[in-house]
């Protein structure tokens, strides 16, 4: 038998354009007009015509590989490794620069929240336009909507335009909608770290169940490896857009967690030597965990508050900002939050510096020690795939530890989530 997916030598190259001399506010383009016009417009053709610097930006390199019919296969790396282009490509979104790909059945995709969704239109609605895009008819839809309705828990709100869903409600629509509109090749992104914990357990037993019971093929990137263990018969490690390793998941994730790709493992808390990758454009200068009277330290109690304080510089100019701090569990691998938010809006300038404070507050959180990773990065970067500004840092802090006072609190299996406030 063929294999489902046959992946082919299969490249992905970016053009990215440098414009030199930055933005020019209305203001100086009419004071310069004013003052010297031959001069002003000679110097302003010479900066648009060809006085660019071009860059090209390979986020994929010579990848092949085989899936079979009912496989579950991981995809695992650190972020910027080619994971999300790739599922991009497979879900032909985006075509390959080079290469070529089979698919051997439809491909159902949950890549990023809200990926197929129309902000106007109601939850039921976006569940037939859903089932429309991925070639259903009408009543095969309407055979599995009280299914879907169900299992994502958004009964109240059927009828509400999805522009008003949380994040979280958002993403237990969509997946329900993919796993059970029959795809023969499910591809889902890390987009479960969006939803609440019990949930993330039981789309886990839904993707467990549609492969066991149904015999189809499952493409699935998560950071928390511990799903990958459970779900994945076999992974694909990426590194900087090529295949680094790639066979059975025990071997796979041996071989990632020797490596210097993996992100978010704290080695000590050695903030002179941090793990670091990143673009150049900007970089964190300090971080510090605090506590709500501003007391520098990183020992804190269930439901207590927890601030984030980050300082960065920006080296070149570059448009909005972003903050993400994801933490690590040390003694089961879980990631228990992925999400980035905007700090500021509009250009920044370079060298420009800045302060931003993550408020959070850490209700229902299981105690124990966390390893925590901080990410900076341009406007550009919620959109995952693409190339960005960008700064990685680990290591720069000590891991957080959480404790309770009494057993209550030491049974909490709640989730993360950012931010409850940005100051």
């Amino acid at each position: 038998m063929k294999p489902i997916i046959e992946i082919k030598n299969i490249s992905k190259k970016y053009n990215i354009t440098h414009q030199r001399g930055g933005y020019i506010a209305l203001r100086d383009v009419l004071m310069g007009i004013i003052k010297s016009p031959f001069s002003f417009l000679k110097t302003k053709a010479r900066q648009v015509v060809g006085f660019e610097k071009k860059e090209e930006f390979w986020a994929l390199k010579d990848i092949s590989f085989n899936v079979n019919r009912g496989e579950v296969v991981g995809i695992i790396g650190a972020n910027g490794a080619g994971k999300s282009t790739l599922l991009k490509i497979l879900s032909q979104i985006t075509p390959p620069t080079e290469g070529e790909i089979i698919l051997r059945g439809r491909v159902g995709s949950l890549l990023e929240v809200g990926t197929g969704f129309h902000p106007e239109l109601t939850g039921r609605e976006n569940i037939f336009l859903n089932g429309a895009i991925l070639g259903m008819k009408k009543r095969e839809i309407a055979k599995k909507f009280d299914e879907i309705v169900e299992f994502a828990g958004i009964g109240k709100f059927l009828d509400t335009p999805v522009k008003y869903y949380s994040s979280g409600m958002y993403v237990r629509l969509a997946f329900s909608v993919a796993a059970h509109m029959e795809p023969d090749i499910l591809i889902i992104d890390e987009v479960l770290a969006v939803g609440d914990a019990e949930f993330q357990k039981k789309c886990l037993g839904k993707m467990s169940e549609i492969t066991k019971k149904e015999g189809r093929t499952i493409l699935f990137v998560s950071h928390n490896l511990e799903a990958i263990r459970k779900m994945c018969s076999h992974c694909i490690l990426l590194d900087k857009g090529k295949i680094a390793f790639k066979g059975n998941t025990e071997d796979t994730l041996a071989v990632y967690d020797k490596s210097d790709m993996k992100l978010g493992i704290n080695k000590g808390g050695n903030r002179k030597n941090p793990s670091r990758r990143g673009s150049g454009t900007l970089s964190f200068t300090d971080i510090k965990i605090l506590d709500s009277d501003d007391n520098e330290r990183n020992i804190f109690n269930v439901n207590e508050t927890v601030k984030f304080k980050m300082s960065y510089v920006v080296f070149e100019e570059m448009r909005g900002l972003h903050a993400n701090v994801c933490l690590f569990s040390s003694k089961t691998r879980e990631l228990l939050t992925d999400m980035r938010h905007e700090i500021k809006s509009g250009t920044l300038t370079k060298n420009e510096t800045g302060t931003t404070i993550v408020e959070v507050k850490l209700t229902a959180i299981r105690p124990g020690q966390y390893s925590l990773y901080f990410w900076l990065g341009d406007e550009a970067a919620t959109k995952q795939g693409t190339p960005v500004n960008y700064d990685i840092v680990d290591g720069m802090t000590k891991p957080l530890i959480i404790e309770a006072k009494n057993e209550e609190e030491k049974n909490s299996i709640g989730s993360f989530s950012l931010p409850s406030k940005i100051i």
